[in-house]
């Protein structure tokens, strides 16, 4: 019988001073970046930033999603494919890719499930993000509405309709993932059962939680446990676990963005996780199935990773920088230049009364309203009521204005 031994070493026990740098510089940084701006800006950029994790998460998967159509079908509600908005962007799209629909579909999931994420995070309702009940419900809840095309699972001798949160169980799941052979099915649950219990962070130090990120990561996709969604899985559960170590910064950085792009090319992921899939090597190369030395490299390039988001976010986001773009989009919108004063004063305070527009732009009070109704209509301020306080909203319009080199194509 197949031993949940397989997947050790799970952690690193002695932890290198490289890692313990990272841990540490990983740890300063978040934390600049949690307080760099208000906190319904950045409750605000969070939206935007989950669009981008989502782009980056369907590249890995070999799939391009434009950000303004994942935006478009977010703004219907969409979460069935006979939901999805026909827009001429889409209809485009549907043109060159008959399952562009499918992947939209999968794009609103992935939105949709870090957000709850995140709203969990922020009111400290986080479960434990590596227990079985949470990976579980992650599959469950990204695979909500999806059509039967996007469940069936087709290989060289099953088709089989996959149950959205079940693991792997029967012969007929059994996979392979490029060389590497996946527990069988049949042993699934055992290692997800021993998974768990080794990746409970509620125990841990905040370093030791924040160390257990990268290597979670790559021990369940290394186990596999279901026939589909792995890799979309494991960094939704990366995401959550940043949350619970106190590193997710009010969600506005992305691990996906990281692994997509690489440190040096964008093989590097790939390359990476292939690394760490390595068997033991020897009596000095720890005491577990698979190489501690692999692991220990997958880990500081992970960390690597995540330090080199974390503080392209925080240039991004520095707020004098982000003024000026927002000033940049006013002019774009073709707007009166004082609107540009109310964007700074949503930045810098997070959001203000509708009866200040007149103070902040110095201009009469029919000017001031007829600017905070333009900047509306651009998408640049919104608020939750027609009489609620406006806060910035960061349309994927002016994405190349507002955010430039964000995504892939810039």
């Amino acid at each position: 019988m197949e031993s949940t031994f397989r997947i050790e070493p799970a952690r690193i026990e002695d932890v290198p001073e490289t890692i313990a740098d990272l841990v540490a510089e990983l740890a300063a940084d978040t934390s600049k970046l949690e307080r760099a701006l208000a906190p319904q800006t950045a409750r605000n950029l969070a939206a935007m930033v989950r669009i981008m994790n989502t782009y980056y998460s369907n590249l890995i998967e070999g799939n391009v999603t434009r950000p303004m159509d994942i935006e478009t079908a977010l703004g219907s509600g969409a979460t069935s494919t006979s939901e999805m908005p026909q827009t001429a962007a889409i209809e485009s799209a549907l043109t060159e890719n008959r399952n562009a629909n499918d992947l939209l579909i999968e794009a609103v999931a992935h939105v949709r499930v870090q957000a709850k994420i995140d709203e969990l995070a922020a009111g400290s309702h986080l479960p434990e993000p590596a227990s079985e009940e949470f990976i579980k419900w992650l599959h469950k809840e990204f695979y909500l509405g999806a059509s039967t095309t996007m469940l069936t699972i087709t290989g060289e001798k099953h088709s089989f309709q996959m149950i959205p949160g079940a693991w792997r169980s029967m012969a007929e799941q059994d996979v392979a993932v490029g060389r590497h052979h996946p527990p069988a099915s049949e042993r699934v649950s055992d290692f997800m059962a021993y998974f768990s219990k080794r990746y409970e962070l509620s125990p841990m130090g905040k370093a030791a939680r924040i160390l257990a990120i990268p290597t979670a990561h790559h021990r369940l996709n290394y186990i596999h446990p279901f026939p589909d969604g792995n890799g979309r899985v494991s960094r939704l559960m990366s995401h959550a676990m940043a949350h619970y170590a106190g590193v997710g910064a009010h969600g506005l950085w992305s691990i996906s963005r990281g692994l997509a792009r690489g440190l040096t090319s964008r093989n590097d992921y790939k390359r990476m996780m292939e690394l760490a899939d390595s068997p033991r090597q020897g009596d000095l190369d720890g005491r577990g199935n698979l190489s501690q030395k692999a692991l220990i490299e997958f880990t500081i390039w992970f960390l690597r990773v995540c330090l080199d988001q974390v503080r392209f976010m925080s240039d991004l986001f520095e707020l004098e920088s982000l003024a000026r773009r927002l000033k940049r989009c006013v002019g774009e919108a073709g707007i009166k230049p004082e609107g540009a004063k109310m964007l700074e004063e949503a930045l810098i305070r997070g959001q203000f009364e509708r009866g200040d527009a007149k103070r902040i732009t110095g201009t009469p009070e029919r000017s001031a309203r007829r600017i905070l109704s333009d900047l509306v209509d651009a998408g640049l301020l919104g608020s939750e009521t027609p009489k609620a306080p406006v806060q910035l909203r960061f349309p994927m319009k002016y994405q190349d204005i507002l955010f430039p080199r964000l995504f892939a194509e810039s």
